[in-house]
């Protein structure tokens, strides 16, 4: 009878470690996808920041905050570096004429 009860507060033991083993597990990851969205969330906001800078335009921005939304963040680096070459080649060439 012991050696039965014994054996059973052995399997809830292992168990309960188990479980715990799980928790921590679960923090771990957790706390990871916490950094993540923080990382995340601060890349956004750099990135609304240089949208405001480089578009000289309403227009250009609401583009810009629309390729952020709907096609994500590289997409928009690349319509901002487009805005950028465009805005060199109009200044290159309003100073040659």
């Amino acid at each position: 009878m012991t050696l039965t009860l014994d054996n059973r507060s052995q399997k809830k033991e292992s168990s309960l470690t188990q479980a715990l083993r799980q928790i921590q597990q679960l923090n771990s990851k957790i706390q990871e996808l916490e950094q993540h969205h923080q990382d995340y969330v601060q890349k956004q906001q750099n990135l609304i920041a240089a949208i405001a800078e480089i578009c000289v335009s309403p227009m250009q921005e609401v583009q810009a905050l629309r390729i952020l939304i709907y096609r994500g963040e590289a997409a928009c680096r690349q319509y901002l570096r487009s805005v950028l070459v465009k805005q060199s080649q109009a200044s290159k060439s309003s100073s040659t004429h």
